[in-house]
């Protein structure tokens, strides 16, 4: 049976694995606002990377309930699943932003209004 304690850990996992993506995230958002866009797509990339670490973390908790053993809700587990979903919307809102980005670019482009995307 996994402790409080432990429970309480894999939480801390999942915030900090989380947190480590939405900076990514919002680098990515700062480099399509400056027209990098290929900055952009690769801070998003590392992004996911952090997204997965903290789901495979989540699932280790997943498979052990599902498995029978009665778990704890801890407060520190609750905030760790609420920074994770919070940042995987936050991952669909700036890929959608990245792309908005460099569609309006191009279109400034087009109208003379910048020298070069």
């Amino acid at each position: 049976m996994a402790t409080k304690e432990e429970i309480s850990m894999t939480g801390f996992a999942i915030v900090a694995y989380a947190g480590d993506a939405k900076t990514a995230l919002l680098h990515a958002l700062d480099s399509a606002r400056a027209g990098d866009f290929d900055k952009a797509r690769e801070f998003v990339k590392d992004s996911e990377s952090s997204i997965n670490d903290a789901h495979n973390e989540q699932t280790k908790l997943l498979s052990k309930e599902a498995g029978g053993e009665d778990l704890d809700v801890t407060f520190i587990m609750v905030h760790g699943q609420d920074t994770l979903m919070t940042t995987m919307m936050l991952k669909d809102e700036v890929t959608y932003f990245i792309d908005e980005y460099e569609r309006l670019a191009k279109i400034e482009q087009k109208l003379g209004l910048k020298e070069h995307v």
